[in-house]
């Protein structure tokens, strides 16, 4: 296990990503954590913002009680702020708000209104700052990003396929598209870090077909590499088969199912990663409790596969899994932006 201390490298690596979201030393600098937030990133962010001359505010929220009774992780929907009108208030007056939450503030319910504010949001994923340190802002993501971004907005259909049996059909018509490079200086907007990721939420009934989880793929809620396969089929948007045997298989299975929810089964987005920095190989190196696997989601050429709330398509739930597949072969209309796994481009 690493040692949680301060390292000068670390602020280092902080104030990096903090210029690049051209945070000013007037600016007003929120930094929102919660009781079982990772302290030495909430300290690291603060130490940062002062070396760069901010004089930053802490808004510290308890960790609210387990509302489900089954275990949420790499939601993306931090339930922190819990509606509190004086949070989201400040959050909102704020230049900047430094998100070192547990989940991150990208699909919580008062986001929408902090960004209405202004404020401009640059969520810290809750990993190891040694791995931040690796994952350092890479000048040229954005423009990668925004390519691939393009190309998602102009697209009608995406198809993605694999040697393992993997053959999915998404029309794109009407999706939103986002992608993140990790900074952000726009108000009004959001980003985190780690970046080099771009994604896609279909529109409703849009989503058919069927996935194929090799071994060596990931399921980022369990934080593992995937052992045996398992097949999702997947007939407008929800998953109505699970197939395969062993544990990969039936811990998917349990989970699904103790939601009591049908839009657990739901796909929340599909997109791929960019960033050429990330290891595929990092989910074997960290302790459980020290990554969060973002840095998975951004490895170059994986596709990155999601079930559980979707916005746009009216579907809200806590259950969430993160999927990103290795060896597949993602196209656009026709035209490949990944093939067997490697980013064309």
């Amino acid at each position: 296990m690493l040692a949680d201390r301060i390292e000068a490298k670390w602020i280092d690596a902080f104030v990096e990503a903090f210029e690049a979201s051209a945070i000013r030393a007037e600016e007003t600098v929120a930094i929102l954590s919660e009781t079982q937030s990772r302290q030495l990133n909430v300290h690291l962010a603060e130490l940062a913002l002062q070396r760069m001359g901010v004089r930053p505010f802490h808004i510290v929220v308890p960790t609210p009680r387990n509302p489900w009774g089954v275990i949420a992780r790499s939601t993306g929907a931090s339930q922190a702020i819990g509606q509190m009108a004086p949070v989201v208030d400040a959050l909102a007056a704020s230049d900047v708000v430094v998100d070192v939450t547990l989940e991150g503030l990208m699909h919580s319910p008062e986001t929408p209104a902090i960004l209405k504010g202004g404020a401009r949001i640059l969520v810290i994923s809750n990993e190891h700052p040694e791995a931040l340190e690796r994952m350092r802002i890479d000048p040229d993501l954005e423009s990668r990003v925004k390519a691939a971004v393009k190309k998602l907005r102009g697209a009608t259909t995406m198809t993605v396929t694999s040697a393992a049996g993997s053959d999915l059909s998404v029309t794109m018509t009407d999706a939103s598209t986002v992608g993140v490079w990790g900074w952000t200086t726009r108000p009004g907007t959001l980003a985190h870090w780690p970046g080099g990721i771009v994604v896609s939420f279909p529109a409703k009934g849009t989503v058919n077909g069927r996935l194929v989880l090799a071994p060596g793929d990931m399921n980022l809620t369990f934080k593992r590499y995937y052992e045996s396969p398992v097949e999702l089929v997947i007939k407008d948007d929800y998953v109505v088969e699970v197939g395969g045997s062993g544990v990969d298989a039936d811990l998917m299975r349990d989970y699904f199912a103790a939601w009591g929810d049908r839009d657990a089964y739901a796909v929340s987005h599909v997109g791929w990663g960019l960033n050429r920095g990330a290891r595929y190989d990092a989910l074997t190196m960290y302790d459980k409790r020290d990554t969060n696997g973002t840095e998975l989601r951004a490895v170059a050429g994986n596709f990155l596969f999601s079930t559980g709330a979707n916005e746009f398509a009216g579907r809200y739930t806590a259950g969430h899994f993160d999927l990103p597949m290795m060896n597949t072969t993602i196209k656009l209309d026709g035209e490949a932006v990944v093939e067997d796994g490697r980013l064309v481009d």
